[in-house]
């Protein structure tokens, strides 16, 4: 059962919403959807000069007195320099990337401080607990990184992002909360024990097996991916001083694999997908076209980033309605 401290929050997040609607970037951050409070440090700095009041009234003095609203108004500017460190900030754009579930995505924020003076203290925070801190200079553009929980495959919508500040002093937080139109699709989780079947077309060009040792046999180098068959790792090139590349032999882009559920009938839905998702990295790693034969759902035959994406977008939405 969620803390009251975290149904409180939930409660005022939402009249937040309804107060100020969704957002669309470009956005300018005006004064009226700012919040402040005291932080922990503020409250016990309250308390202090609260007592110095107390005290100096009582016993009439002067020099006390003048302390206590000296620092009075130490206090102030520093709630008006907190506000200000937000007011006027300009979100330039917002994304989300695709992930693989059980892990983490990317949420890309773009700010603008257009202002003369630095923006400091800066910190964004999802509703999982991510946070990202940061400054941001005079008049000066920056993209942020923001992570967040992927726990399982489909579409997956970010409501809502906080952004904060307890700059100058630490006595005051002040917040806004944006309500983005952040959505992101994640991927099954590639994992499986399966070997690749070898049922599916052959391409046009038909090229016998290649032991694959020799240097002269290699069609190109890559770079090296954990997985990858040690004994295709170039030392030579290594040993030179390159870096840690694999092997492609000629004949291992010509293989086209056709991939579908045959074979995985004792597997639930969710262990076939991720079965299908780790054949189609597998492909992609070793160069190798790959399409999809799914009930409903069909895609040619292709390679390359692209295809990789929308073939792994396939699966992620297998099953999943729009409005999920």
């Amino acid at each position: 059962m969620p803390s009251l401290r975290v149904r409180l929050l939930e409660r005022a997040a939402a009249w937040a919403r309804r107060r100020q609607g969704a957002d669309q970037p470009p956005l300018i951050l005006r004064a009226r959807r700012l919040y402040i409070l005291p932080t922990r440090a503020g409250l016990g700095f309250s308390l202090l000069l609260f007592v110095m009041l107390l005290a100096g009234l009582n016993y009439t003095n002067s020099l006390a007195l003048m302390l206590t609203f000296t620092l009075a108004g130490f206090l102030l500017v520093g709630m008006y320099e907190c506000q200000r460190t937000l007011q006027g900030l300009e979100l330039l754009q917002a994304r989300a990337l695709d992930t693989h579930a059980g892990g983490t995505g990317l949420i890309e924020l773009r700010f603008n401080n257009s202002h003369g003076s630095a923006r400091r203290a800066l910190c964004v925070r999802s509703r999982d607990g991510s946070a990202t801190c940061f400054d941001l200079a005079p008049r000066a553009t920056q993209t942020v990184q923001l992570d967040y929980l992927a726990s399982h495959r489909g579409r997956l919508v970010i409501d809502r992002v906080a952004l904060s500040t307890t700059a100058p002093f630490g006595l005051f937080r002040a917040w806004a909360w944006l309500y983005l139109p952040l959505t992101a699709i994640v991927y099954p989780k590639p994992e499986g024990t399966r070997a690749l079947p070898h049922g599916g077309a052959r391409s046009g060009r038909q090229q016998q097996p290649v032991a694959g040792t020799d240097e002269e046999q290699w069609a190109q180098l890559r770079e090296f991916n954990p997985g990858d068959n040690p004994h295709r790792i170039a030392w030579k090139v290594y040993a030179r001083g390159g870096p840690l590349m694999a092997a492609q032999y000629e004949g291992d882009g010509g293989d086209e694999h056709l991939l579908g559920f045959a074979g995985l009938e004792d597997l639930d839905l969710e262990a076939r997908l991720s079965q299908v998702a780790a054949w189609a990295v597998d492909c992609d790693r070793n160069g190798a076209a790959c399409g999809l034969n799914l009930p409903g759902v069909q895609l040619a035959l292709g390679r390359g980033a692209e295809h990789q994406v929308d073939l792994q977008r396939a699966l992620a939405l297998y099953g999943v309605t729009a409005a999920s």
